[in-house]
């Protein structure tokens, strides 16, 4: 494994060698510095061209100019890297790329996330209901996804859920064609996911038709939108419920032992509810104070998980634990909501609270929640945006590969053994049919860190694909060459993670290598 990996390292390091110093040729001859000296009119243009050509020592060769950029990127090793210079703003392209480098990240981390795990689990209830009506929808709605063009999906969600949610904030009213048909399309969307026989299908419509349209009118006639918020009760139904599917999900609920400390752990955040939010008022929160909050929840599901034991104590742990980070997500998403009234009465906001350009509202006050939440507003659209294209690839990857496995031998052998359809699909197919996303999913999320230049451009963000396509069209090698750099570098280290992921969770490709 060891020479597996250092052989790919070295190719990698070769292939970003060769890769740069064609891109560094192919990218002085299609730019010009001098463009907009050449068409000035200023009585002294000759000396500011002599000055530019001195500045950027465009009268030596391109390789010697290449040489002394690829000195400063070695210089990265040792501590000094130098990226070279953003001659137009006079600023060092290692600080250009900080804060383009965190935008991009900030914007399709929580993206590529939802879109992974929504992909894969409609994926997975696809492949299961192969040629039902709720498969044929499925695959409908992906091909669809992934052939809309990213501008016009980025047009109609500023002007649908951006411009007309506003609107609707400050003008609420009860639009019944609309609530009747959300309602009938859940229930048609929930009979095709639970499947089963008639009668289970027209219990599972009814009931999903009628909690969609109750919970549609208690948000609209209750003026939610005004003060939105899980509350305790909320907070209890999502932490009940966690406990059993992941329960169900990962042990079975046959399993008690997990299931107790599954529901313990759901007890605990319950519990916890209204201490934190005493917490949250009496301190002044950042960052660190949440993510050491998240690792304390992470420790007492271990904790809750270990005392309960059980035929497998890891079963127990593994699902006390992610029981509580869900219960911690819908706590910090809860107080996150708890500033929505002030938020949107602000003066810089004016009761238009979904953003449609940039990455934070300009002049605006308040504590952590307030800008935590005005971040939310902001990455919403772009994220969707995001979402609907990306899910449609991990849609389609995860059926396909779910399909194939489910007609191996040893599946079948499985349920001969009398195993239980959830041990079946859980244990031994899904396992097995996530393979190919380990060799997909590393380069889609490097793929989306080099930049979603149309998201960014149409949105506001001032990411990675801005810099980019910024830099060159002021003429700029420098970041367009560390951009080049950087996310072919990434390119290559997720292949390797991909490769390396691979051999760890199939054993015939770890002797192979």
């Amino acid at each position: 494994m060891i020479s597996f990996l250092a052989r790919r390292l070295a190719y990698a390091i070769l292939i970003l060698l060769i890769l740069s110093v064609c891109m560094y040729v192919l990218i002085d001859l299609a730019i010009d510095p001098l463009a907009d000296l050449r068409t000035s009119t200023s009585p002294d243009k000759a000396q500011l061209i002599a000055n530019r050509i001195a500045q950027l020592n465009l009268d030596k060769p391109v390789l010697l100019r290449y040489l002394w950029w690829l000195g400063g990127v070695g210089g990265c090793f040792i501590g000094r890297c130098n990226l070279g210079v953003a001659w137009r703003e006079n600023q060092q392209v290692t600080e250009q790329l900080q804060g383009a480098m965190a935008q991009t990240f900030e914007l399709v981390f929580a993206a590529t996330i939802i879109a992974i795990v929504l992909g894969v689990a409609v994926g997975l209830i696809s492949a299961l209901r192969q040629y039902t009506g709720f498969d044929y929808f499925i695959t409908f709605i992906s091909f669809v996804m992934f052939s809309l063009p990213i501008f016009w999906v980025a047009v109609l969600l500023k002007q649908y859920l951006a411009i007309g949610f506003n609107n609707f904030v400050n003008t609420p009213g009860l639009n019944w064609p609309i609530v009747v048909l959300v309602a009938l399309l859940m229930g048609l969307f929930w009979m095709g996911a639970l499947g089963g026989n008639a009668r289970r299908r027209i219990i599972t419509y009814v009931a999903a038709t009628l909690i969609t349209f109750v919970v549609e009118l208690y948000i609209l006639l209750t003026g939610w939108f005004d003060s939105p918020h899980i509350g305790i009760i909320g907070v209890i139904v999502i932490a009940a419920a966690s406990a059993i599917v992941v329960t169900f999900l990962s042990t079975g609920l046959n399993n008690k032992r997990a299931l107790y400390s599954a529901l313990t752990t759901a007890a605990i955040g319950v519990v916890l509810y209204y201490p934190l939010q005493y917490f949250f008022d009496g301190i002044v929160v950042n960052i660190w104070i949440i993510i050491a909050l998240f690792f304390v929840t992470i420790g007492i599901g271990l904790l809750v998980g270990y005392v309960f034991a059980g035929p497998d104590r890891s079963q127990s742990m593994r699902g006390a634990v992610l029981t509580g980070i869900l219960i911690s997500i819908v706590i910090f998403i809860d107080r996150v909501m708890q500033v929505w009234a002030p938020y949107t009465n602000s003066s810089v906001i004016g009761n238009r609270p979904i953003a449609t350009i940039g990455s934070t509202t300009p002049n605006l006050g308040g504590d952590f929640w307030v800008h935590t939440l005005d971040i939310f507003t902001h990455l919403l659209l772009p994220s969707l945006a995001l979402i609907l294209i990306t899910f449609a690839q991990f849609t389609r990857f995860t059926r396909g590969s779910m399909l194939e496995v489910m007609t191996q031998d040893y599946i079948r052998t499985a349920r001969a053994k009398g195993l239980t359809e959830r041990t079946v699909i859980m244990r031994h197919a899904m396992r097995n049919a996530l393979l190919p996303l380990a060799s997909i999913v590393p380069v889609a999320i490097i793929t989306l860190v080099g930049g979603a230049v149309i998201t960014e451009t149409i949105f506001g963000w001032y990411g990675m694909g801005r810099l980019f396509v910024d830099s060159l069209g002021e003429a700029e090698i420098d970041p367009v060459m560390a951009y080049i750099i950087i996310v072919g570098a990434l390119a290559m280290f997720a292949n390797l993670v991909a490769d390396f992921c691979y051999a760890l969770l199939d054993p015939r490709i770890r002797v192979n290598s």
